[in-house]
């Protein structure tokens, strides 16, 4: 690559984390939910043991949480069998791969913030739902949901930025495939590594921005939660 590299290979990174970070957001609000929702609720004794389980992402270093998704998607495990289904030998370095890895590391990130939203709730909305006849099932939906929106809001604000932010795991499980794995960390260390000081400052001034506006959006969030609480 030379520094006269066009400006549609340089965007192509955002473009294609973009992809990523929406789709994997969408899976996490999807089945981070009734995870939230479970560990919220239920009063089983063990169910801080899965809320560690979920929240491993935050401690463990990105290469031991890498390589177990390798050896998880390589072709020896459930990864290689499901690839060959299509002909392939493993769904490492695959777009298919990245949102797998994704929503892995990036679940307590969603799962959290709903479960706190879920917990603030308490118990009597819930019994006064129950007293005018409503399932527990319609009672989820037309009281929790409603009155845990800024859980939602958040868990979707931080999947999304740290699925966009992510280095090191993308990096191990995805490689560096312009166009399919090469997302824009990758991107930012490649063009560093050969000496693209203004490809890598352009996309590295974006993260910072959209940085910013995460913190901003956030404390926003936290700001209208506590005036909906007091």
């Amino acid at each position: 690559m030379g520094h006269d590299q066009s400006p549609p290979d340089i965007w192509q990174p955002v473009w294609l984390t973009i992809e990523l970070a929406a789709i994997t957001t969408v899976i996490l609000l999807i089945v981070g939910t009734p995870i939230a929702w479970w560990l919220a609720r239920s009063r089983a004794w063990w169910k801080e043991g899965i809320a560690a389980v979920v929240a491993l992402p935050l401690v463990l270093p990105p290469t031991v949480l890498g390589f177990y998704l390798l050896v998880l998607m390589g072709p020896d495990g459930p990864g290689g069998a499901l690839a060959a289904l299509w002909g392939g030998r493993t769904v490492a370095f695959t777009f298919g791969g990245l949102v797998f890895g994704s929503v892995i590391y990036s679940m307590p990130f969603v799962v959290q913030p709903i479960r706190n939203a879920f917990d603030a709730i308490g118990d009597r909305p819930l019994e006064v739902a129950a007293t005018l006849r409503a399932s527990p099932l319609k009672a989820f939906w037309t009281v929790a949901v409603p009155l845990a929106r800024p859980g939602f809001l958040a868990g979707a604000v931080l999947g999304f930025a740290h699925t966009v932010g992510e280095f090191g795991i993308v990096l191990m499980i995805g490689g560096n495939i312009p166009g399919s794995t090469k997302v824009l960390s990758v991107a930012i260390y490649d063009y560093v590594e050969t000496s693209q000081w203004r490809e890598a400052n352009i996309l590295a001034g974006g993260m910072a921005a959209f940085a910013f506006v995460v913190i901003l959006t956030m404390m926003m969030l936290e700001k209208r939660t506590a005036r909906i609480r007091a």
